[in-house]
């Protein structure tokens, strides 16, 4: 895969957006940690929110890319959408449920974000972003399997975008200016 090299007003704006989801990203996990014992309204609003945070992050980075985003990009905004609908649904069936769509989700965005990284790392930064993409399909994997088994909690969600969020961090801090 080559390298592609973003117009220099990508790199700024991309910080930004970064800031702002890592941001987002520790301020869900608080909540979802403190509400998440059981699926309640709170819990159950922040589950199906957090697909749709993305989904508009993703609109703003591609529209920011201007038309040279990926088809990963485009990808990532039809799955998030799918998830926050599927979250919607699967609140009602309980915390295995939601671990299951949340977990699918997880995979197939992680690809996605690893995908669209491996394209801009020659913009810098974007390393936390591979890994991020890496160990997402990883914890996907993990959440489908803790559906299944005795006791599933939703603090391992919580987890994942605490870390999440971190590595937006990381990012932002790292990209060239």
């Amino acid at each position: 895969m080559s390298t592609v090299t973003e117009s220099p007003s990508l790199a700024p704006a991309l910080r930004t957006l970064y800031f702002v989801r890592f941001g987002f990203a520790i301020v869900w996990a608080t909540l979802l940690f403190v509400t998440g014992s059981e699926i309640g309204l709170v819990s159950g609003t922040l589950l199906v929110l957090y697909p749709l945070f993305d989904v508009a992050a993703i609109v703003i980075d591609s529209r920011t890319s201007r038309g040279k985003a990926s088809l990963a990009l485009y990808a990532n905004i039809a799955v998030s959408l799918a998830a926050a609908a599927g979250l919607a649904f699967a609140v009602s069936s309980g915390i295995p449920a939601v671990l299951r769509v949340w977990g699918a989700w997880a995979v197939v965005s992680g690809v996605a974000q690893l995908a669209v990284a491996l394209v801009r790392r020659g913009m810098g930064g974007q390393w936390p972003m591979i890994l991020s993409g890496g160990i997402s399909t990883l914890a996907g994997t993990s959440f489908v399997l803790q559906a299944g088994a005795e006791g599933a909690t939703l603090s391992n969600l919580a987890g994942y975008a605490a870390i999440g969020g971190v590595f937006f961090l990381v990012s932002a801090l790292r990209l060239r200016r």
